[in-house]
């Protein structure tokens, strides 16, 4: 369904917004917003109203709404003060006033919001407490995160949720909170990647994942290749997003100090701590600067600075290598060609060392697109269409 107005059209089964003709990257909560607000532009919107269908019924701070709204004004071109399509009523929420034409007939009553993820819990090996979630439909897939994940507080995280809901839209998916983070047990005292390839495991056995597609993010690649080596007649096919083969210790002969330590040790734990945004810029150079903020909350919710001290210093000295021969199944890899964290060596000695491996090189500086950039819905078909191929 279509909304037009003004010079826009919000395109509900897309999922997009074109402002004169050109696409405008809107978050999935500012999305959920504006079609809120134009599916009922004959009435006024109160305030719980958008927290139920935007966040459905979570608390929220004032703060965050009003971004939420300011983002809204700001993708139909519209602002605070002159407020020609989305009018503030003191103390009584919202209206959309702008003339609206549409391909069907007005809508009374916002579409249900997707539901939350339910989070479940199993034990790996050890009797630890491991938390998972499973959502969408379509083959199976299994996401090995970077570590620092929060299965619950991605949902609240707007380009994750972005994420989660394109590949969710054409798969099963399973996602898992390694031990050590997120809603799995906590603490712990050393980060150890076979034991990851194992809480994965318990991760898919609880699921009922016997055979499924698995794809890493970064440091997500040191589980999954575990995993690929050690059970190779699980896995179906291997995705790998900006990973290494070999630690920074290990890439050179004289390795410089880690500022990157010192950023964590710093400003972890802090709320809007600049160190924590130096920290993600040098990952994320071409930002955008208020999508890194977003990604700084879920990251610091997810463990503490220590936790994270002990993966990277995992990260550090890890040595792959051995395990790229083992993996029996089709792998596509896929790496920013300016990476300043991982660079495109590694990918390319990954496609070396797996069998039939394809690299695909993307032409960014990002250790990892983001929702909304040029490069994104390119990426993301790639990346769906090789998990789903038969």
């Amino acid at each position: 369904m279509q909304y037009q107005f003004a010079d826009c059209v919000l395109d509900v089964s897309q999922h997009s917004l074109l402002k004169a003709g050109t696409p405008v990257a809107v978050e999935p909560q500012v999305f959920d917003l504006l079609h809120l607000l134009v599916q009922n532009r004959d009435r006024l919107i109160s305030r719980d109203e958008i927290i139920e269908a935007v966040w459905q019924g979570r608390i929220v701070s004032d703060a965050t709404i009003s971004a939420r709204i300011a983002a809204a004004r700001k993708a139909v071109g519209d602002d605070g003060k002159a407020q020609t399509i989305i009018q503030t009523v003191a103390r009584r929420g919202l209206k959309f006033v702008a003339d609206v034409q549409s391909d069907q007939p007005k809508e009374t009553s916002p579409q249900p919001a997707q539901a939350p993820p339910r989070v479940r819990y199993t034990s790996n090996d050890k009797g630890q407490s491991l938390a998972y979630s499973v959502g969408g439909s379509g083959p199976k897939a299994v996401r090995s995160g970077f570590g620092m994940s929060d299965i619950q507080a991605e949902w609240d995280c707007a380009p994750e949720r972005a994420k989660l809901e394109q590949i969710e839209d054409r798969c099963q998916l399973l996602r898992f909170d390694y031990v050590g983070y997120g809603q799995s047990a906590q603490p712990i005292d050393k980060v150890d990647f076979d034991d990851a390839a194992e809480d994965l495991r318990a991760a898919a056995d609880a699921a009922g994942f016997d055979r499924f597609a698995l794809y890493s993010e970064s440091g997500g690649v040191n589980g999954a290749l575990r995993f690929a080596a050690k059970y190779p007649e699980r896995v179906t096919r291997l995705a790998i997003l900006n990973g290494y083969v070999d630690g920074r210790l290990r890439r050179a002969e004289r390795p410089a100090a880690d500022p990157i330590r010192t950023l964590i040790k710093e400003g972890w734990q802090k709320p809007n701590s600049g160190f924590t945004i130096a920290y993600l810029l040098s990952y994320f150079p071409e930002g955008p600067l208020e999508m890194l903020q977003q990604y700084a909350e879920l990251m610091q919710a997810s463990c503490p600075p220590e936790r994270v001290l002990l993966q990277r210093d995992a990260g550090n000295a890890v040595a792959n290598g051995p395990l790229l021969p083992l993996i029996q199944c089709p792998t596509l890899i896929m790496h920013s060609r300016r990476d300043g964290i991982h660079p495109l060596s590694e990918a390319q000695k990954l496609a070396a060392g797996i069998p039939n491996a394809e690299l695909v090189v993307l032409n960014m500086a990002n250790h990892a697109p983001l929702y909304g950039q040029p490069i994104w819905d390119e990426y993301m078909s790639d990346f769906i269409g090789f998990l789903t191929a038969d």
